[in-house]
């Protein structure tokens, strides 16, 4: 199983790499990054309405898959009126107006006491999750520049898979002391270890050679802070799996689907990436990682 999984992260990864590469040179758009957002919140908001279809929770993946594409779709209309994608502006306002549309349902659909509120925060949470997270994500594409979108974008996803790769290896081969056992019992302290040191390198080696790829002659990457920025990413991307792991967990459930054998489903391989595009999209603005 380390193996197969060290292979279809071998796969994926480049694969992203190169799609990032086409659009790239698709132009400040980014018309093929929208289209995969778009497909990747249909396919999760799915995954999370099957994941929270438990109890008294009733979540619509229609309703949370159309509002996670507006809010996604929104982050294209560009910020304060400019031409330039990225705004994250216009995408507060769609998930404020999903939220309307949230508990608009909820009011059409009342039949008695008992039966509302945890179908409601369970909408909520999954446009949150899916359309939130994964748009936010998204304007990693503009926040150092339009030529430099992939770059920063493909610093997260290679941070953060080469954490999973470091914490799966190490804690499979290592680890020994449980980290949460209650709620994923396979996590150890080693493995966190690994995560870390694997975001790291994983980190370290992109923004070394990487920029060479969209810049000529580009001003090295202090080293310093390109190891930093793995770090933080690694032990945020740490989180994320636990923050899948609580709702997989609480809903009695051990993947969010079977979309792949030995990785689960498509929430199960973006938890990390997405998780921690918040923060990656901080230390790329408060870090001096844009030398160009």
């Amino acid at each position: 199983m380390l193996g197969w999984r060290l292979t279809i992260s071998a796969i994926l990864v480049p694969a992203l790499i190169g799609l990032f590469v086409l659009d790239h040179k698709a132009g400040v758009e980014a018309p093929y990054l929208c289209a995969l957002c778009a497909l990747l919140a249909v396919r999760a908001a799915w995954e999370f309405a099957d994941l929270l279809t438990t109890r008294n929770m009733q979540p619509s993946f229609r309703l949370i898959a159309i509002c996670s594409v507006a809010i996604i779709g929104a982050t294209w209309f560009g910020n304060d009126g400019t031409t330039l994608p990225g705004g994250a502006g216009s995408a507060m306002i769609a998930f404020g107006l999903s939220v309307l549309a949230v508990f608009l349902r909820s009011a059409i659909r009342y039949q008695a006491p008992g039966q509302s509120m945890e179908t409601l925060g369970a909408d909520l949470l999954g446009i949150a999750y899916v359309g939130g997270l994964l748009s936010i994500t998204a304007q990693l594409r503009w926040v150092a520049g339009a030529d430099a979108g992939y770059l920063v974008l493909a610093s997260l996803v290679i941070a953060a898979k080469s954490g999973d790769i470091g914490a799966y290896t190490l804690g499979r081969l290592f680890g020994k002391r449980k980290m949460v056992p209650r709620l994923s019992p396979g996590k150890t302290w080693m493995g966190g270890l690994g995560a870390v040191l694997g975001a790291s390198f994983g980190s370290w080696a992109w923004l070394h050679w990487g920029p060479s790829l969209f810049f000529e002659a580009p001003q090295p990457i202090p080293w310093v802070w390109t190891i930093v920025f793995g770090a933080i990413i690694g032990v945020v991307g740490l989180i994320g799996d636990l923050a899948e792991s609580l709702i997989k967990r609480d809903c009695g459930k051990k993947d969010s689907a079977s979309l792949l054998p030995g990785f689960g489903g498509l929430l199960d391989l973006l938890d990390s990436v997405i998780y921690a595009g918040p923060v990656a999209y901080v230390l790329w603005t408060v870090l001096p990682l844009k030398t160009w």
